[in-house]
């Protein structure tokens, strides 16, 4: 007999998914599982080239590494569960509902505080170049890195408990593609304020600070630059910037969509949005990368000229 959780009487519930239409369901597998194939490949390809080339050995690709690493991750918690709901298999259990949005939210965070460290790398690099090499010393990338890993989770911890506490009673269907916090909130039959209350405080607080600390790093950068006299050297500067900024603005501005808004206010026009900084964003992330930084393009070009030389017959 299927055990059911203490504080609620519903063991599991109904993620609806994309689209109810049985007509819908190939299409978008063959459409998700394509795309989740290209960001893992991808992904790994970008860790590949940073650890296995010596020029790609600075702060940014070590944090452009882990960020390719949590982006396989973040996806893998959500797109493996949406395949699965177009093969008809629609439900999940109380306690697996839980664990997806921890991870998610956890996941989700460190890719957002990981951008801001970046941010501050450029910020360093481009500002204050002469203090770049003792300022991002890699005991103190490794702290940073340990540190966007660490917070994410406390905060992701703490909102899984608040929800666990929750009373959900007879309906357990869920008008969305994962297990999220607004979602599972407006099915509860019970008091939300306490949650709302730390969404509005401790979860804005969470989100939009990395954001401000990105801001500031490409206000500095943007004063800086513009000192500069040679054109060219304003292009070089700008191009190191291009890309993270490309990512930023995917991210940030599909997040803020989402969860900057009233919980009544949130429908299923925001699955759109969801699925950009879900997925999307992971998985375009090792082509705006590397299709814009020529070391990382030659870095890649040598695992690849490896992988060739090793697969051809002696």
């Amino acid at each position: 007999m299927e055990r059911v959780n203490q504080t609620s009487s519903v063991s599991e519930f109904i993620l609806l998914g994309l689209s109810s239409r049985p007509g819908d369901q190939k299409p978008l597998f063959i459409l998700f599982l394509t795309m989740y194939l290209v960001t893992i490949t991808g992904n790994l390809l970008i860790i590949l080239a940073i650890h296995s080339d010596p020029q790609l050995q600075t702060p940014m690709y070590f944090f452009l590494s882990f960020l390719s690493f949590t982006d396989i991750c973040f996806t893998t918690t959500i797109v493996p569960r949406m395949l699965l709901s177009f093969l008809s298999e629609k439900t999940i259990s109380y306690a697996g509902c839980l664990t997806q949005m921890y991870f998610i939210y956890a996941l989700g965070n460190t890719d957002s505080c990981l951008l801001a460290v970046m941010a501050l790398d450029r910020y360093v690099a481009i500002c204050d170049p002469f203090h770049y090499v003792t300022t991002r010393s890699h005991h103190r990338c490794v702290l940073l890195v340990a540190f966007s890993c660490s917070l994410p989770h406390l905060h992701s911890l703490l909102h899984t408990l608040l929800l666990n506490r929750l009373t959900f009673c007879d309906n357990n269907v869920i008008h969305h593609f994962l297990c999220d916090l607004s979602p599972l909130m407006k099915l509860s039959c019970s008091s939300t304020f306490l949650n709302e209350i730390v969404i509005m405080s401790e979860c804005s607080v969470v989100l939009v600070t990395p954001f401000l600390c990105i801001t500031f790093s490409y206000i500095r950068i943007l004063i800086t630059v513009l000192k500069i006299p040679s054109a060219a050297g304003k292009r070089k500067a700008f191009s190191t910037c291009g890309s993270h900024l490309t990512v930023v603005t995917l991210f940030y501005g599909s997040i803020f969509y989402v969860y900057l808004q009233p919980l009544s206010t949130y429908t299923a026009r925001d699955h759109i949005a969801t699925l950009v900084y879900t997925v999307l964003t992971s998985m375009l992330n090792p082509f705006i990368y590397s299709l814009r930084n020529k070391d990382l393009k030659q870095g890649l070009r040598k695992l690849m000229g490896r992988r060739k030389s090793q697969a051809a017959p002696s």
